[in-house]
């Protein structure tokens, strides 16, 4: 199942954790992260937990549309 953990930390920053998110849902998880960095602005910093594999990458499609993951 596909989760995504918001946590407000005393100093007001947010901490966001998922498990792996699936194909099914994965740009609309993008979509919904991005969104909400954009809305509270600030530094966002991604990190891999331990035992837990990251890729990134960043791209535009030419359209105004922004991946990253």
């Amino acid at each position: 199942m596909d989760k995504i953990q918001i946590e407000i930390l005393e100093d007001g920053t947010l901490k966001v954790t998922t498990n792996s998110i699936s194909p099914a849902n994965h740009i609309g998880a993008e979509a919904f992260l991005r969104d909400m960095s954009t809305l509270c602005g600030g530094k966002v910093e991604r990190k891999a937990r331990e035992g837990h594999a990251q890729h990134g990458h960043s791209h535009t499609h030419g359209n105004g549309h922004y991946h990253t993951h």
